[in-house]
């Protein structure tokens, strides 16, 4: 027992320490301005791309994909998007927003809105390099920001230090948030009947997801792809319908819903408590921890797609980032928001999404949450895994390197269903800060090789052609691999996506 109390002591402590740097330093006066900055002349110089072309993110959603080396389909438009989805749609879109409002308050949803709108064009940008710059493997492509650092700044260290960050972050650290969230939306289901002194159920719930991860991850790329495009649309329509009947049975309140939110948005209680930038960096945090926005993890997804032009998956990566914030993570708020009985005190609630819907529902709907919890966080684990594949495959081409990966995140996800929830989200917010601190620097002098790409595809457009990019169009650009124009066009001549 005096063993057990020092541990937690010295978690609690550890905990304290993390978020003081994150809160009072990292996040306050580095990261988020550098994101905002970023993120604004990507908005400028790309024309407003995240906004000026949302019809056309639909359009090249139906991208038909290539034959591979392996001589099977590559990854479509469209599988890129639900591998990145995967880990996207969360843990950040349910609990992340409801640990965001629980310590930031109701503003910090309207400071997650504003970013997503502005971060879409980092997206778009980050996804288009990713492409460009993207290598052949035997299944297709594979790249990320890794690639386009070496490739296009000439930095492999940079991309060294960030395939080491992204496997820190998404493979260690974000897969333990995804274990222990599900832990403790089963623990909710089965309060009543599971009894003892609480080891047993992390332990009996981590083995079982660890046993089911490992029949997908050592299946590939494409199952991991085939896996997330089967789940992805069940559960979310399952989430969404769950929140418009909470949205419809609570409708006299919703114009007082967006008045409170935007109220604390701009509070004059906030400010005068120094809450504000609470407010604010809840907002951010949580909005980059869903939608991933220059936070380099989508490219890499990104750039497993088979597609005719590198513009095509940025659009489409952009168009993932509203989907996740404005539609998935906005519904959570507005379940809590219209729904939680309760008092918010200021302190870390993961659960409030749970207590909201079985306080409008009734305590059936505690399992059915439980049940979309599970899925949305294990598609979660398949996303963090293929991005820490991906990156380690750019570090070594080993095969018992990528054993003792396997081994080593699957041990990741066992561990992360018996930890502390508030050591291994602040541990989440640190990593995920370092990474995107990296990317963004690294996309910044690369951003004016998207927005010519971007020119080349709205020319072609235009003029009323699907368009084709092959490197020939810009033979001044260095370390492109993919893209010849013989190979290219020929591929491309098997997308026919309508114009």
């Amino acid at each position: 027992m005096l063993l057990a109390a020092e541990a937690t002591t010295l978690d609690a402590r550890l905990t304290e320490a993390i978020a003081f740097f994150n809160n009072e330093i990292f996040w306050s006066w580095i990261l988020i301005p550098l994101l905002v900055v970023v993120s604004l002349y990507f908005t400028i110089g790309s024309g407003l791309v995240q906004v000026r072309l949302l019809p056309e993110m639909f359009r090249v959603l139906k991208s038909k994909p290539e034959i591979a080396p392996d001589g099977r389909k590559a990854v479509s438009s469209i599988q890129a998007f639900m591998i990145s989805a995967a880990a996207r749609i969360g843990t950040g879109n349910i609990i992340g927003v409801a640990v965001a409002i629980s310590l930031g308050g109701p503003g910090a949803v309207f400071w997650m809105w504003m970013m997503a709108l502005i971060v879409g064009a980092a997206s778009f940008v980050e996804s288009t390099l990713a492409q460009l710059y993207k290598v052949r493997d035997s299944s297709g492509y594979r790249g990320g920001p890794s690639y386009y650092m070496e490739r296009g700044l000439g930095a492999r260290w940079a991309g060294v230090l960030f395939s080491i960050t992204i496997l820190a972050t998404f493979a260690m650290v974000f897969n333990a948030v995804q274990s222990n969230t599900i832990v403790g939306a089963v623990g909710n289901s089965t309060a009543n009947v599971v009894s003892g002194d609480g080891w047993l159920l992390p332990v009996v719930v981590g083995a079982v997801l660890v046993g089911v991860t490992a029949l997908v991850i050592f299946g590939g790329v494409r199952r991991i792809a085939h896996t997330a495009q089967a789940l992805i649309p069940s559960f979310a329509l399952a989430y969404l319908v769950l929140g418009l009947v909470i949205m419809v049975m609570n409708y006299q309140q919703i114009p007082a819903m967006f008045a409170l939110i935007v109220e604390h948005a701009f509070g004059v209680r906030e400010f005068a408590a120094a809450g504000l930038a609470m407010v604010i960096i809840q907002g951010v945090r949580r909005g980059m921890f869903s939608n991933e926005a220059g936070l380099g993890s989508a490219p890499v997804a990104a750039a497993s797609a088979s597609v005719s032009h590198p513009v095509k998956q940025g659009l489409v990566q952009t168009l993932g980032v509203y989907f996740d914030t404005l539609v998935v993570c906005s519904m959570t708020a507005f379940i809590i928001l219209l729904g939680y009985q309760g008092t918010l005190d200021g302190a870390r609630e993961p659960d409030l999404t749970q207590h909201a819907v079985t306080a409008m529902l009734g305590p059936w709907s505690m399992h059915l949450m439980t049940l979309i919890i599970v899925l949305v966080a294990f598609t979660s684990v398949l996303g963090n895994y293929y991005y820490g594949e991906s990156n380690l495959e750019y570090l070594t081409n080993s095969s018992n390197a990528m054993f003792v990966y396997k081994v080593l995140f699957l041990t990741a996800t066992f561990l992360g269903a018996l930890g502390s929830i508030d050591l291994v989200w602040t541990l989440a917010d640190t990593t995920m800060g370092l990474m995107a601190l990296v990317n963004l620097v690294a996309i910044t002098p690369l951003a004016a090789i998207a927005f010519r790409l971007l020119k080349d595809y709205t020319e072609q457009r235009k003029q009323g052609l699907d368009p084709v990019f092959t490197r020939d169009r810009m033979p001044d650009l260095r370390g492109v691999e993919c893209w010849d124009p013989e190979g290219r066009t020929a591929s491309a001549a098997g997308e026919q996506t309508s114009s």
